[in-house]
């Protein structure tokens, strides 16, 4: 899919490594400047990061979690380029997590990663970085784009026919406030069904609210329609 990035791996790092291997591969009310938007501890970043009570209809297969990121060894979400991009969105990084879920009815995946960061002037460079490799095509070939509205500071998503698991697939990244929020889907050929812009929307929504809500001081609650 496109060049080879410059990504940290370490063995034995568990279930969150593995999860946002998977996050790579399947590939608010609205969050904005204006409101609050401070650096967030390890738990408020686990606490960004949708649980199964914020995605009805969907299986929870890897729980929100956070981890500190070691110098050495920058958050595997973090996809650059070059050493000079490694080094504005990565190395910068004061948390990360992810979160992961399978739709019931057939193999569609549904992942979530967020990255965080010291202000907004850091997270605003780490975007600029970060859409360069997860925007565009990097979903699949002939990709098109998904309106996301005003959700966040800077939005942009994609969607491809066929994404790595066969089937369609959405890229999606936010930036609200000191985080970048990262959202993926993926369908395998045998897939019932894609997953629809509106409902890629209304993760991003729901991402990008969680994440406001943390910045303001308040334990994030947004969910998904239907909860």
């Amino acid at each position: 899919m496109g060049d080879t990035g410059s990504v940290g791996t370490r063995g034995g790092r568990g279930a969150l490594v593995a999860g946002a291997a998977v996050l790579l591969l399947a590939g608010c009310g609205s969050g904005g400047d204006e409101a609050g938007a401070a650096a967030l501890g390890k738990g408020q970043v686990a606490s960004v990061l949708p649980d199964a009570k914020a995605a009805p209809g969907w299986r929870l297969y890897m729980k929100p979690a956070a981890l500190k990121p070691m110098a050495e060894y920058p958050p595997p979400v973090c996809v650059s380029r070059t050493k000079e991009q490694r080094e504005t969105a990565c190395r910068p990084a004061t948390f990360w997590g992810s979160s992961a879920f399978v739709r019931k009815a057939d193999r569609t995946t549904l992942n979530f990663w967020v990255l965080a960061y010291e202000d907004e002037k850091a997270a605003d460079a780490a975007y600029d970085v970060l859409i360069k490799w997860y925007g565009g095509d990097r979903v699949g070939q002939d990709a098109r784009k998904v309106d996301l509205g005003g959700t966040g500071a800077e939005r942009e998503a994609n969607r491809a026919a066929v994404g790595t698991m066969g089937g369609p697939g959405t890229i999606a990244q936010l930036r609200v406030g000191t985080t970048v929020l990262g959202i993926s889907t993926g369908t395998g050929t045998e897939g019932t069904s894609a997953v629809p812009d509106q409902e890629v929307k209304a993760f991003a929504t729901m991402f990008a609210e969680r994440a406001q809500q943390a910045q303001n001081g308040e334990k994030p609650s947004a969910s998904l329609p239907g909860h």
